[in-house]
């Protein structure tokens, strides 16, 4: 099929992507079709498909590319060896990265229902990767008795979704900066691991 006229794959392509995930995160994956997505880039419907086969392809490459930055951007942070200085970092990380992703951050919770058993193994993986960081610094920490967790698969879930909440309700220009959400999640996160 031939590209329409003054058309670049390398603009199209992430205008799709683009629309696609404020599409999503605004009206869900189901209620969203793959002509609405064309109508927001300007494009025929059937160029969609030289971009992607299907809309659950589509989900699928949003959902992966969120968890692939997220664990490129950790894998990026100073490591330290102390784990409360690393599970402080973890705390103010996960809220930075997140904050500037609130569409795909609502994406990889409320969508990743839609996806068919294989793509659904493969973003659970990714996800699993991350968690495991963090529980790698809870268990470090209980480890040398800095922590008192009675399960750190349990706080790791919960302190995920806690610091994942922020992105429900932070508001840029709010009563509070994203540095004082830090401080005061830090604060939360620290006195739940009796740290």
């Amino acid at each position: 099929m031939a590209r329409k006229t003054g058309s670049h794959s390398e603009i199209t392509g992430p205008r799709i992507r683009d629309a696609a995930l404020r599409l999503f995160a605004r009206y869900g994956f189901a209620a969203v079709s793959m002509r609405q997505i064309a109508a927001e880039v300007g494009v025929q419907a059937g160029a969609l498909y030289l971009y992607t086969p299907d809309k659950e392809t589509l989900l699928f490459d949003l959902l992966k590319s969120h968890m692939d930055e997220l664990l490129a951007a950790w894998e990026a942070e100073p490591k330290d060896e102390d784990p409360l200085t690393r599970l402080e970092r973890f705390v103010r990380f996960h809220i930075r990265f997140n904050l500037e992703r609130p569409d795909a951050v609502f994406l990889s919770y409320m969508e990743l229902r839609n996806l068919g058993p294989d793509n659904f193994r493969r973003i659970e993986s990714l996800r699993r990767a991350y968690e495991d960081e963090l529980e790698t610094i809870l268990r470090d920490g209980v480890r040398q008795g800095l922590l008192s967790i009675p399960d750190t698969k349990i706080a790791t879930l919960a302190i995920i979704a806690m610091l994942t909440g922020v992105t429900t309700w932070y508001r840029e220009g709010g009563r509070l900066s994203r540095d004082r959400v830090g401080d005061i999640y830090w604060d939360m996160v620290r006195k739940a691991v009796s740290a």
